[in-house]
């Protein structure tokens, strides 16, 4: 054998030990990476990166911090909704979604975390690629927006519980021509984008602004201001001299005067141009590329893959399945007659309705607590968790009682110092039917919104983020599912009531038909508002708000049946698996210990608890 020969076996063999250690080595390294303790400080190490982005994100928005209950030296001020931000907000994203992608070893991490990973990941990517969409909206309707948006946050949410806190809440007054002037340069894109409200919308949305400013120190009337009659309120209650109480009031109305109405006067003649160029086309399906925009809303809103042809047939198939039920009430209180008879009888009859004066909304706040209350104490029979926030109801206040929709829920803060709160909207009283009540208290109280969202917050075995996550099919699924859930436990004992659920439930299922009619059939306005009256029995007033909130909100509607049949499916499906081992608690559990997900993730969440179920019955027999 040559010299040569045996160096170059000698560097092969060599070569091949560095190579048999290095792999050893890493072998070793893999081992040690996936041992329980290691698999625990790699996940506590990016849950500390989730709270990280979830606190920048806070800090960057002084209006989340309010909602938050979270005073910090921005009390004083609004949040930035320029265009710009939301440039600066994409690369933020795609940075996250860069870490995420790129320096996370997912096989790393335990079960809780790998799902945080995986719905951070999701969201961020949904983000990035619905940003060309961030114009297709109308950042100002009759259902929500800027303008309304300001003095319910100063009334609800701007605590004021010293001295610096009324001196924050002057600020705020004072800021708002800013927040106001990017309004309505957002507004101005959007034009240009050929994203304009159409005409119906501006009505409604001049008179709430006009409601806004009207009343001292904005005019001559003996009545005060919403905005500055809370001032008075919140500062009325503060241990201060009546010389500084005195002063804050007119630092408050020259505020009011010289800052706020302003912003207010100029969004209303920004309005008033719009509304002259504004048409009567009311579906998605007018903006540039917008049946491609729907098919994207509706699957983010679903969180499906269904189509708008397939939603619309589900939603007619439930009309006439509900419709069944119905007549099945009808034989059961004797009424003769058609479905349509009954429900112009339900429509006309006095008895169903609260009287429409204060004595009647006063009734009908009372008789809604009464329900909740009663709600409360049959908790255990469904629930291992329960909410520790408390809830109250209110009456949706008069700046907005005209455009606001029928009721809705608004969490408390996670600390507990604000309750969780239901409203409910009096404006009309026929528009709210005692045979519905039952069914509305549950879906916005408990165990509808109130409990699902206020465990959502108080969970303390995930990251911040997924506390106050906002998958619509699943938390409105939720609260429809739980109109259903009380009759499960023996409530709803009056028939009619029992009808008003069946009313409801028939109203989302509608709402199926009606979404996909106007965004992707060209229904018009009126031909949605016919399809309600036609097949509910609901206030065409009821009617006129819903095919309305429709328009400004594609999508959004189809929400709730989906999720609701979605959540009844994967309870069937651990009912038929389990047998005797199926509880009813422990689903809720696996259901709400979560926080929101999406429908698919729900599934799949559900499924494994199925599978650790049965595990443990096999390994006990």
């Amino acid at each position: 054998m040559t010299n040569k020969i045996k160096i170059n076996l000698l560097v092969f063999f060599c070569l091949f030990i560095t190579f048999s250690c290095k792999k050893q080595s890493n072998e070793e390294e893999k081992k040690v990476a996936r041992t329980p303790q290691a698999i625990e400080e790699y996940s506590d190490k990016l849950n500390n990166w989730f709270e990280t982005q979830f606190q920048e994100e806070v800090s960057r928005s002084p209006m989340t911090q309010t909602y938050l209950g979270i005073k910090t030296a921005d009390y004083g001020k609004w949040d930035d909704i320029s265009s710009k931000k939301e440039v600066e907000d994409l690369e933020r994203t795609k940075q996250r979604l860069a870490y995420l992608k790129d320096s996370v070893d997912i096989s790393r991490l335990n079960e809780a975390t790998k799902l945080s990973y995986k719905l951070m990941r999701q969201d961020l990517e949904n983000q990035i690629k619905d940003f060309q969409y961030r114009f297709y909206n109308y950042p100002v309707n009759q259902m929500s927006g800027m303008h309304a948006r300001v003095p319910a946050f100063m009334i609800n949410m701007h605590r004021v519980e010293d001295k610096s806190d009324a001196e924050a809440y002057i600020s705020r007054l004072d800021g708002l021509d800013e927040l106001f002037k990017q309004l309505v340069d957002n507004m101005k894109i959007r034009e240009k984008n050929g994203i304009v409200p159409p005409k119906f919308v501006f009505t409604k949305v001049l008179e709430d602004c006009r409601n806004i400013i009207t009343g001292q120190p904005f005019d001559e009337s003996n009545k005060e201001s919403t905005l500055l009659a809370d001032f008075k309120r919140k500062i009325s209650a503060l241990e201060l001299s009546d010389k500084d109480k005195s002063e804050l009031v007119s630092q408050a109305e020259k505020s009011l005067i010289e800052s706020f109405k302003p912003a207010y006067d100029n969004l209303i003649s920004f309005l008033e141009g719009q509304q002259q160029r504004a048409t009567t086309e009311d579906g998605c399906w007018k903006f540039p590329k917008g049946n491609a925009f729907y098919n994207v809303a509706l699957k983010r809103t679903t969180t499906t893959d269904m189509t708008a042809d397939q939603i619309h047939e589900l939603g007619l198939k439930e009309v006439d399945r509900i419709h069944k039920e119905m007549r099945d009430i009808m034989k059961q209180v004797k009424y003769e007659g058609t479905l349509q008879d009954f429900f112009k009888y339900l429509k006309e009859d006095e008895k169903f309705y609260f009287p429409n004066n204060e004595e009647g909304q006063e009734a009908y706040l009372k008789q809604a607590v009464g329900l909740i209350d009663n709600m409360k104490s049959r908790l255990d029979e469904l629930f291992i968790t329960k909410p520790k926030a408390d809830i109250v109801v209110k009456a949706v206040e008069p700046f907005r009682e005209k455009s606001a929709g029928k009721a809705f829920y608004q969490r408390g803060t996670p600390d507990g110092s604000r309750p969780g709160r239901y409203y409910a909207n009096l404006y009309d009283m026929k528009a709210m039917p005692k045979y519905q009540m039952e069914a509305l208290a549950y879906h916005e109280g408990i165990p509808g919104h109130h409990m699902q969202r206020s465990i959502a917050q108080e969970l303390e075995n995930i990251p911040e983020f997924r506390k106050f996550a906002g998958y619509t099919a699943y938390t409105e699924g939720w609260g429809l599912y739980t109109e259903l859930l009380p009759k499960e436990i023996g409530l709803y004992n009056d028939p009619y009531s029992d009808f008003g659920r069946l009313a409801m439930e028939l109203w989302r299922a509608c709402r199926l038909v009606v979404d996909t009619g106007i965004h992707a059939k060209k229904w018009t306005r009126e031909e949605g508002i016919k399809y309600y009256t036609d097949n509910t029995p609901n206030a065409e007033s009821d009617a006129v708000k819903m095919v309305e909130r429709h328009i400004v909100m594609p999508s959004q509607a189809t929400a709730y049946k989906i999720g609701m049949n979605k959540i009844l499916e994967l309870r069937e499906n651990a009912r038929e698996k389990l047998g005797d081992q199926f509880n009813i608690r422990e689903f809720h559990d696996v259901v709400l210990t979560n926080g929101a997900v999406p429908l698919n993730v729900l599934e799949e969440l559900v499924e494994k608890w199925i599978a650790i179920k049965s595990k443990e019955e096999n390994t006990e027999s």
